[in-house]
């Protein structure tokens, strides 16, 4: 008698349930293609490569006066950014993953919280390489053969902060280099423009770079991590930062001039020359609430700006 109140009674539960889609129970379903993508382009800040991308365009739109590119350099171009900006920081988060668990502003990345294994990692890392020295070949034999230089720059980078408060310039080295990369690419040959070019990415973002190690300045400290900050405290890494992008700014004019670039062009370096002054007015030592604006937001008008005045010059001639 019991059984059969107990068999009547799961009957009655099972028939509630049907009736009532809102308590049924299902599996949790596998992430899809779209969130597993955005997952790992969080991981490698894939949204950071507006930094860099716009100035090997416009070098690459320099290079191309007079000279000619095709959509097929131009995609090359675009695969050899992603695929070594994507090894580069797929390589750091992985040297970093024990650093970013202690750090409590980086403890909820990707690494450190499990989300993305150091394997997927590891795997994502080299195919971003392959692609890149893939990329690379098919932009010439010089290309090929200075792509594990490159590679060396990118990946060597995230053991620099371990030894040297220069980190910073190292950093905006290794980004910097992807202008000549650009002017290879097209003509084969390095030329003025390009190296300017190169010594202004890499003040730039050896410049905003100093300004974001400001948030970790404590932590870097008690980790034994080198960084300008560290070394020569908060008012005196402002100053620097500052003398970088001046120096930023006077190699853009440099820029101007040795390509023999108009007014279109000079303007736009006028504009970004005010996005900088912005920048330094808004990150003081008394307030560095507004680091994520002056890193993120300004730094990426800098460079669209830039690219835009650039192609407008090329275009009006």
């Amino acid at each position: 008698m019991k059984k059969s109140t107990e068999s009547t009674a799961g009957a009655a539960e099972e028939a509630a349930r049907l009736q009532n889609p809102e308590t049924h129970s299902f599996p949790a379903s596998s992430p899809s293609v779209l969130s597993v993508v955005a997952t790992f382009g969080r991981m490698v800040k894939f949204s950071h490569t507006v930094f860099a991308l716009p100035f090997a365009l416009a070098s690459a739109a320099l290079a191309a006066r007079g000279h000619g590119i095709t959509l097929a350099q131009v995609a090359a171009i675009l695969v050899a950014m992603a695929g070594a900006r994507t090894a580069a920081m797929g390589f750091n988060r992985i040297i970093d993953r024990r650093l970013d668990a202690k750090n409590p502003r980086t403890a909820g990345r990707e690494l450190p919280t499990g989300k993305v294994s150091v394997f997927s990692a590891a795997l994502l890392t080299a195919i971003s390489a392959a692609a890149f020295v893939a990329a690379a070949a098919s932009l010439g034999r010089l290309c090929l053969a200075l792509s594990p230089v490159v590679l060396a720059l990118v990946l060597g980078y995230s053991f620099t902060k371990r030894f040297t408060w220069l980190c910073h310039l190292l950093l905006g080295l290794a980004i910097g280099i992807a202008p000549a990369g650009a002017w290879l690419a097209v003509r084969g040959d390095l030329a003025a423009p390009a190296i300017w070019l190169v010594i202004a990415v890499t003040t730039w973002i050896g410049g905003f770079d100093i300004l974001y190690a400001l948030s970790d300045r404590d932590f870097d400290r008690t980790a034994g991590i080198f960084s300008i900050p560290v070394r020569f405290g908060i008012p005196a890494s402002l100053v620097i930062s500052a003398a970088l992008h001046l120096g930023t700014m006077l190699a853009l004019i440099a820029v101007g001039h040795s390509a023999e670039l108009g007014t279109i062009y000079f303007l736009g370096v006028a504009v970004v020359l005010a996005i900088f002054i912005y920048e330094h007015a808004i990150v003081r030592p008394s307030d560095l609430s507004r680091l994520d604006v002056a890193f993120f937001n300004l730094n990426g008008y800098v460079s669209l700006v830039y690219l835009l005045a650039t192609l407008a010059q090329v275009i009006a001639g």
